[in-house]
């Protein structure tokens, strides 16, 4: 899954970068190079000593405000593109360093004639070239593969403007997680102070003058969309190879302008885990125990069902997604909490003294709440709203927050007729 994932962001990545290119006469590319440094905050207790955190960075992108797809006007011209890192976690023997390729957005906050507040969004994937070891490494317990998914959120400031290039300086929010592919998995937070420089048209390309279009009418049009995903977990330590979470999900929703999609619809989960799970008779479905009535019916309580808010910003090929739900039916994470919470409050010198999470407010929210974000590439671009569309997906997916599953998907969308 890992190796999948790399793939698959690397196709974003390049798709991102592909999609620009019929309007780079019109685009202006923007090289910058950026520094950050700050802090990491502790993933566990005992989490090891180390310096400041540093990042080197360089971002290849362009301002689209000369771009004539209706997204670029919308969006107030955002400038997109691709960031690759480089980061000094401040200890190199326990921590060690990272890789990270992101696909970004860089929003105007103000619009598109204010362009001194500027919020970057990426989420990518990343190397680490130290991870958690039981024996050599315990104490690491942030990381345990060496690929995972990396989020950043930025403010962004222009504090000094030049004809060659904008001095910046932002504060930012890196996450790095594995998507619950391998446990420990605490992830790494951090947060730091950047200053940067946009390089503003390096080569020095003259650029073309946009057609007089004027402004786009604004539209709406309604969808419907299907899609089917493949996603891999673990369940707790002591079940810590990975197994497939399989998914189908509907949706309904409305597009407006071509660019903000809102939609309601379901979906239906099965996870293989919990399925061996029980039908393994394992401890805690065993006859007399708490969950031996999961036994009657193994892949139905295997499953999940759902209902989800979705939103999601159109790049023509590019969609970036958030999405919300509630589960109305996971009877098996009931065991899975008491498993993995139960974790942090047992001996490890008692094995056989296991004591089970406890059912607190923080597992009625983790239970009930569904989240999932990620990239979708579309192989048709949505600025002409073809009737038929296909995508493929990338996200990670999760309880209140807290990573469930890593998924690739395949999806189908229809799209009716476009309203002025």
């Amino acid at each position: 899954m890992k190796n999948l994932l790399t793939k698959v962001f690397l196709l974003f990545s390049c798709a991102i970068w592909a999609q620009e290119q019929p309007f780079s006469k019109l685009s202006e590319f923007v090289i910058t190079p950026e520094f950050m440094m700050g802090i990491s905050a502790d993933a566990n207790e005992q989490f090891p000593e180390r310096d400041l955190q540093k990042q080197f960075l360089v971002s290849f992108g362009r301002n689209h405000f000369q771009n004539p797809q209706e997204w670029a006007h919308w969006l107030n011209a955002p400038k997109t593109g691709l960031t690759i890192g480089y980061t000094d976690l401040g200890n190199t023997a326990q921590l060690g360093s990272i890789i990270t390729l992101m696909p970004f957005i860089e929003f105007n906050t103000f619009g598109r004639t204010q362009r001194d507040m500027k919020v970057y969004v990426g989420m990518g994937a990343s190397y680490f070239n130290v991870t958690y070891d039981p024996v050599y490494n315990p104490f690491n317990q942030a990381v345990t593969t060496d690929v995972t998914w990396s989020f950043r959120t930025s403010f962004l400031y222009r504090f000094l403007e030049t004809l060659k290039a904008d001095y910046r300086i932002g504060l930012t929010y890196a996450h790095h997680s594995n998507g619950h592919t391998r446990l420990p998995n605490q992830g790494l937070n951090s947060f730091l102070g950047s200053l940067s420089i946009d390089i503003k048209n390096p080569y020095n390309k003259t650029l073309s003058e946009p057609k007089e279009e004027g402004t786009p009418l604004k539209t709406t049009y309604d969808y419907l969309s299907f899609r089917a995903g493949s996603g891999r977990n673990v369940l707790a330590l002591s079940f810590n190879d990975k197994k497939y979470v399989y998914t189908v999900s509907g949706e309904y929703g409305k597009v407006w302008n071509k660019t903000y999609k809102l939609g309601i619809g379901f979906y239906y989960r099965y996870y293989e885990h919990y399925f061996d799970y029980i039908n393994n008779n394992e401890s805690l479905v065993q006859d007399g125990r708490e969950f031996e009535e999961l036994k009657s019916a193994p892949v139905w309580n295997a499953s999940a069902l759902g209902v989800h808010l979705n939103a999601e910003i159109l790049l023509n090929h590019i969609g970036l997604e958030l999405q919300l739900g509630a589960n109305l039916f996971k009877p098996s994470y009931r065991f899975d909490w008491r498993i993995n919470e139960g974790w942090d409050n047992t001996p490890r010198d008692i094995p056989l003294n296991w004591q089970l999470g406890e059912y607190t407010s923080k597992f009625k929210m983790k239970h009930i709440l569904a989240s999932r974000m990620g990239l979708k590439y579309y192989l048709f671009g949505t600025n002409k709203v073809p009737k038929h569309n296909i995508y493929l997906g990338a996200h990670i997916n999760a309880n209140g927050g807290q990573a469930d599953f890593s998924e690739v998907s395949l999806g189908y969308v229809y799209s009716f007729r476009l309203k002025e």
